[in-house]
């Protein structure tokens, strides 16, 4: 099984940055603008699932496994068309100085395919980094 750990330090504090990880419906609004064009949510006797549109056109349909606000993680799977599996996590810590640093893992079958899923999870995180921030807030005026 191919295994890819990424991550990536994010100019924004951890609360900002989980605040928009754990709403696991808006990745495209909030997250990941770009990267991912559309997010919806699905509710089903697995529990709740989102319908992913990438902005390469491809359509994923990933579990969601969990959200943990202990320890800021959210994990999720998906399994279909090229892959026969597919389990991943994002998770954010402080990184000092309002920074966050975040950390995604998959896990995957078939190996082959982990080149194409690592390529992806970097563009994923570039997205990340430049969404949150942008998004920053104006620091204020002082008269």
């Amino acid at each position: 099984m191919a295994s890819i750990h990424r991550e990536i330090v994010i100019r924004a504090g951890i609360d900002r940055v989980w605040d928009a990880l754990r709403d696991v419906g808006a990745l495209h609004t909030r997250l990941v603008k770009g990267f991912v064009t559309d997010c919806r949510l699905e509710s089903g006797p697995e529990g709740d699932a989102r319908i992913v549109t990438f902005a390469n056109g491809m359509v994923a349909r990933e579990q969601i496994v969990g959200v943990d606000d202990d320890t800021r993680r959210v994990v999720w799977s998906a399994a279909g068309g090229r892959l026969s599996h597919h389990n991943a996590s994002a998770q954010v810590v402080d990184a000092g100085g309002d920074c966050s640093r975040v950390l995604w893992v998959c896990d995957l079958l078939p190996d082959a395919m982990a080149p194409s899923i690592a390529s992806m999870i970097e563009h994923g995180l570039q997205a990340m980094k430049a969404t949150l921030e942008q998004a920053q807030p104006a620091p204020a005026l002082r008269g």
